[in-house]
């Protein structure tokens, strides 16, 4: 048992086992006493990972004890069904207990009516502002900015900083950097919370300010402010309109959110799965899954049509049979490499125009000498096992070529699919299984045509 003020982050299967046992047996003090020691991703990890059953009611047992940062770590699929247990005062509740940016994540998807009674449920200002940010369009800066801040006037001085600080009832929770408006609000520099204390009270602000400090427009896009941060090792960074006036604030535990939304969203496209569907029914799980998986019925029926072309050349050499899928699927494993690689550069926005050649010439060379080195490993081993070198030379020229295409079409394919607007990591391996076993089983089996018949 953890100390008194400790948190647990991390849920033993044992700890779930125990919570779904005082479930069933409604047992609601001891479900209670097992949660009390989680965090907030602690708490989520329990209530995704009990059946939908016991998930309500879990619910139904903690209601208003359930901490509101858990709602924010849950699933899509599973903060849904939460949310559907709760009514509207105890859904605005645990908004009023959340920045701006995640109580509107928490209202975002509920139904329309759903979330004008919670809204309506809350004090005017706290709705005026997550009303706000529910008006700019998901993955904006807009709507991953925070509204609690600390905003002075250029005029003031740094003790009268330092009193407004004292007397704020409302100072964020993490304060980092103290931003500096003009009168109109428009944003002239941030001073960094060390530097002013370190100042003496009568040295006005502005004397102090940093005023070459990142900002982002509220319209930017998610993924371009968390490179922004990465790039620039940004702690936090002021939000801005057209008009260069500060409309908020974004932490760097926003942006690690996104950056894990981003790396994640890539990662489940790349398998043909447009969204993380862990938690969803298996019909909906179904119908996410068969659009990329009819794409390829139709790419593998090009490589069946390339077989077929061949048929005379299979009969009588039955061999080939076994050794053809050696090509293709070498191919195809080299070509995931390079896709893999490259989708994560331009995501990264490390691949541009401006090097894109270098790295193409890169990856042929790359899938050249692979090419080379397992086309020489694999013709030994066909000459040893069949006694027969012509059958050998084959393989291996099939091998190099196979790589070698297989190196272009992984780098070529996803950046000729960003410069049509299509993202690359949803379809870059369904078109590079395509080419990879039409190369090969055309290389193969033509060349074995041509020598060895």
């Amino acid at each position: 048992m953890s100390s008194e003020g400790d948190v647990l982050d991390e849920v033993p299967p044992e700890l779930v086992r125990r919570v779904e046992a005082a479930l069933a047996e409604d047992r609601a003090d001891d479900v209670r006493s097992l949660l009390a020691d989680l965090s907030p991703a602690g708490q989520a990890s329990v209530f995704e990972q009990v059946a939908e059953p016991e998930r309500d009611k879990l619910v139904g047992i903690l209601k208003r004890d359930l901490d509101p940062e858990a709602l924010t770590e849950l699933d899509e699929e599973v903060l849904e069904d939460v949310l559907d247990q709760l009514d509207s005062k105890e859904i605005a509740a645990a908004a009023r207990e959340l920045e701006t940016d995640d109580a509107a994540t928490l209202l975002e998807d509920l139904p329309e009516q759903d979330r004008q009674d919670v809204l309506a449920e809350l004090p005017a200002e706290e709705r005026a502002e997550i009303e706000r940010a529910l008006a700019y369009p998901e993955d904006t800066a807009g709507r991953m900015m925070q509204g609690s801040l600390v905003k002075v006037a250029d005029s003031w001085t740094v003790g009268q900083v330092i009193d407004h600080c004292r007397e704020a009832t409302d100072l964020p929770d993490d304060l980092y950097d103290i931003f500096v408006v003009d009168e109109a609000g428009k944003l002239r520099g941030s001073v960094p919370l060390g530097r002013m204390l370190r100042t003496k009270r009568p040295v006005p602000i502005v004397d102090i300010v940093d005023p070459d400090i990142h900002s982002v427009p509220v319209t930017a896009d998610q993924a371009e402010v968390a490179h922004l941060f990465r790039d620039q090792n940004l702690v936090s960074c002021p939000v801005v309109d057209g008009e260069n006036r500060l409309l908020g604030v974004i932490m760097v535990d926003d942006v690690v959110d996104v950056i894990d939304e981003e790396a994640e969203e890539d990662m489940l496209k790349m398998g043909g799965v447009g969204m993380d569907d862990l938690y969803a029914p298996p019909v909906r799980t179904m119908r996410l899954r068969a659009p990329w998986l009819l794409v390829n019925v139709a790419t593998a029926l090009v490589a069946s049509f390339v077989i077929s072309q061949f048929e005379v050349t299979i009969e009588k050499i039955v061999i080939l049979a076994v050794l053809m899928p050696i090509v293709a699927s070498m191919g195809g494993n080299a070509g995931i490499q390079t896709v893999t690689v490259t989708v994560r550069a331009l995501a990264m926005g490390d691949l541009t125009a401006a090097n894109a050649f270098r790295f193409i010439a890169k990856e042929a060379i790359v899938g050249s000498l692979n090419g080379l080195m397992f086309a020489t490993l694999l013709a030994a081993g066909v000459i040893v096992l069949f006694g027969d070198w012509r059958l050998g030379g084959v393989i291996a020229a099939a091998m190099v070529c196979n790589l070698m295409a297989a190196a272009l079409a992984g780098s070529l394919i996803p950046l000729g699919l960003q410069k049509f607007g299509i993202d690359p990591a949803v379809s870059s391996t369904v078109f590079l299984t395509m080419v990879t076993d039409v190369i090969g089983f055309l290389t193969f089996l033509g060349l074995a045509t041509l020598f060895l018949l």
